[in-house]
């Protein structure tokens, strides 16, 4: 099977951004599929192209990757990326009708823009049409009051709705996701569950990241809360910087906030009028980073804003903290808090409450034997339940599936998870 992924934000790994579709595709190709992937030079995260440049050919055995062109905003305004997006969805349109020997089209979105792009591809090609729905907007950016244009709105609810209903089958990477998605006209039975995960075995519980501590300063004797991804709006890291304000008195507890974002600046500025000395703010990291920068975390973080919506979001950090066997605090409620607490992996704190934040943070810095407890159960969660390729095997029959038939039968073969 000659798998064709149309994801502008698509990333080997070797960089800052996330690889679910990178170690998915790995676990294809082992099987024996092939999967090229059309992605843009440019990073979303940085504006700048990425460390493997515009080049193009295969990576990996069996992976191919092919960039199409994508514009460069001087700034990363709403407008500039809304025209990287534009650009990318009609370069990446174009290149994908010269790739030969296609046998399904994977989309993905956000953003819809490319969605679109791969819904077209699929058409004229006369080949299954599977959608990945990674997050839900434009709900999201709406709830944000990132868009607030009428008419953009109503534009985007339509393209959502396109998409979804035309796709063969829909993929989602989170269970509270597929309400969302029903509720726009899609049959559960072609809806499937394809949710986050880790690569488990790229990560030991048992190391202490020594290399990282040293670099943060961080003595042998205290408490590291680690918090990893973007840091924008979302993100809602000021009530993590008011957590740390409480605990000024807390010689012994240390903040590591690793990634970067639009909310970047203005944090660290935040953080030097609090005259928190032990919040440090460090660079992103590459996924292949990320097992030593876990190693030497005590407690790890994951936070968004208190917004509806997000109870429905499979945040991929958690998988990784509990794959490092790190117990977490999790300032999201929903689906994730289920998991984590099911797994007795960690602690929920109420989004938006920086005081319970600081109290979940000293119950860990006071306890070793709790965090090791939860540690260990969160390590024993994902090994169980949360491994890439279990859910790279589910993938490859969804895959597959879609190419049962073809129109309306297609469409009657497999079902929610």
């Amino acid at each position: 099977m000659h798998v064709l992924l149309i994801h502008q934000l698509f990333v080997l790994g070797r960089e800052a951004g996330g690889t679910r579709h990178v170690e998915l595709a790995r676990h294809l190709a082992r099987a024996g599929d092939r999967v090229t992937v059309i992605a843009s030079p440019v990073s979303y995260l940085t504006g700048r192209a990425h460390s493997s440049g515009e080049r193009s050919g295969e990576v990996e055995p069996g992976i191919t990757l092919l960039r199409a062109w994508t514009l460069r905003p001087r700034r990363q305004s709403f407008p500039g990326r809304v025209l990287s997006f534009v650009s990318f969805a009609a370069s990446s349109t174009l290149a994908a009708l010269r790739t030969p020997g296609v046998d399904v089209v994977w989309g993905t979105s956000p953003p819809l823009f490319q969605a679109l792009g791969a819904l077209l591809v699929a058409r004229l090609r006369g080949v299954p049409f599977v959608l990945e729905i990674r997050d839900l907007w434009p709900d999201f950016a709406v709830q944000l009051g990132v868009l607030r244009s009428r008419w953009m709105i109503a534009a985007a609810r339509f393209a959502e709705r396109l998409v979804c209903r035309q796709a063969d089958r829909v993929i989602v990477n989170s269970p509270g996701f597929v309400p969302h998605v029903v509720a726009l006209g899609v049959d559960p039975a072609r809806v499937a569950l394809v949710p986050n995960g880790v690569e488990v075995d790229d990560f030991d519980p048992t190391e202490r990241g020594g290399a990282f501590r040293r670099e943060l300063g961080i003595g042998a004797g205290d408490v590291l809360v680690v918090y990893t991804g973007a840091q924008g709006e979302p993100n809602d890291l000021g009530v993590v910087l008011e957590a740390a304000a409480r605990l000024k008195d807390r010689a012994d507890i240390h903040f590591a906030l690793v990634g970067d974002g639009r909310a970047g600046e203005a944090l660290q500025d935040r953080a030097k009028e609090l005259g928190l000395a032990r919040v440090t703010f460090v660079p992103p990291r590459p996924k292949a980073a990320m097992p030593e920068v876990l190693a030497a975390a005590d407690v790890c973080l994951a936070i968004l804003k208190p917004i509806p919506l997000f109870d429905t979001t499979y945040p991929n950090k958690v998988f990784d903290y509990m794959a490092a066997g790190r117990p977490t605090v999790l300032a999201i409620d929903g689906v994730i808090r289920r998991v984590v607490e099911d797994a007795g992996g960690g602690v929920f704190v109420p989004p938006g409450d920086g005081a319970a934040l600081a109290r979940a943070v000293v119950r860990y810095a006071d306890d070793a034997g709790l965090r090791a407890r939860h540690g260990k159960a969160a390590r024993r969660a994902v090994e169980r339940s949360f491994r890439r390729e279990q859910h790279a095997r589910r993938l490859r029959q969804v895959l597959r599936q879609a190419g049962v038939g073809s129109g309306p039968a297609a469409r009657s073969v497999g079902g929610v998870d």
